[in-house]
């Protein structure tokens, strides 16, 4: 099957999705992206086969959980036209609130969708980003997410104002984004940049001394496979954000994108915060971090001095990972904070 029957059988399962809900489901479809190779070593032969379609379905709630009759016909109505197009259907592993499963075509897989249903919050807090201006503000990004299916699927369940930063060119990192910026929580390009020691360096990072082109060149590749990336933060980056011609040669290209950027920290003597107010970036540099101990009792403590720094400045930025550890105290935690007087808000509300 070539690319452009897989594009056209796309568009009949959007709209059958659509027409299915009554128009109620949020529709979206984008070719997959698999890990590429950088860099000389970079692949230039085709893909053997065209890449398969990924198709994602948002069911907004029915009186506050999922309209269980719509999810039933949309499934049906997929099924009739994959069947139409002599299409087979393979489950995937799921989690709750997101359905996935791929259409084959003898043999070649042609498509994978995504079925989106809401968050249930009966007793959580409000799923809601928004912070009085009397009541402190507190972000906490979820970093290196993109590695591990799973604990992304475990990040999803949180039902509360997250920012979940996500490695790209992985391969679940568009994927992730896409579900969760349709969970309702914000994304971000976790950007991977040279460290000083040079231990666990990601395939492509940017480092000092490249030249200004490939360095925005590959940065805007990495953001096409994140999609609904509104800022981007530093992955590692202790060599590389301490190096002011590197820094400046990014700026101006988040600025042009309206991105805005958060200086994960990783050195003292990193210059990204000061290059980015010289290039008119929203930025901000990161408070806490949760867990680079990743025991119970260490992320406890170190959430409640996120909460203290918000607290007594009136924002603070938290940086942690999808540690079993750190979304069982943070989701514990939430209602607590809340009614300490701290709102939980996305990054994006926190830089200036």
């Amino acid at each position: 099957m070539t690319g452009a029957e897989i594009r056209a059988i796309s568009r009949e399962l959007v709209f059958a999705a659509k027409n299915a809900s009554n128009g109620a489901a949020h529709t979206g479809m984008m070719p997959e992206r698999l890990p590429a190779a950088f860099g000389s070593a970079r692949a230039e032969a085709p893909p053997v086969s065209p890449s398969a379609d990924m198709i994602f379905i948002s069911l907004p709630p029915e009186g506050g959980k999922t309209d269980q009759a719509a999810l039933d016909a949309i499934d049906a109505e997929l099924q009739r036209v994959a069947e139409g197009h002599g299409l087979v259907r393979i489950s995937r592993p799921s989690a709750s609130g997101v359905v996935r499963f791929d259409y084959t075509y003898r043999g070649q897989r042609t498509h994978s969708v995504h079925i989106v249903t809401p968050l249930l919050t009966h007793d959580s807090p409000s799923f809601q980003p928004v912070s009085s201006s009397d009541r402190a503000k507190l972000a906490i990004i979820i970093d290196d997410v993109g590695y591990d299916r799973g604990a992304a699927d475990q990040l999803m369940q949180m039902p509360f104002a997250l920012t979940v930063s996500v490695l790209p060119h992985l391969a679940h990192s568009s994927e992730i984004a896409e579900e969760a910026y349709r969970r309702g929580f914000e994304v971000m390009l976790h950007l991977p940049i040279e460290s000083a020691s040079g231990e666990k360096a990601e395939p492509v990072q940017l480092y000092p001394g490249m030249p200004a082109d490939r360095a925005v060149r590959w940065m805007a590749e990495m953001l096409e496979t994140v999609p609904h990336a509104s800022g981007v933060n530093n992955h590692q980056g202790s060599l590389g954000t301490s190096d002011s011609a590197l820094m400046n040669e990014i700026m101006p290209a988040l600025r042009d994108r309206e991105l805005f950027f958060v200086d994960s920290r990783t050195t003292p003597r990193s210059v990204a915060m000061d290059a980015a107010r010289r290039a008119h970036v929203p930025s901000a540099g990161r408070d806490v971090f949760l867990d680079d101990d990743e025991s119970i009792a260490a992320v406890n403590r170190q959430l409640d001095l996120a909460v203290r720094e918000a607290k007594e400045r009136g924002t603070a930025i938290a940086i942690g990972h999808p540690h079993a550890e750190t979304l069982q105290i943070l989701g514990e935690k939430a209602p607590e904070i809340a009614r300490e007087g701290v709102d939980l808000v996305f990054a994006s509300q926190v830089v200036r």
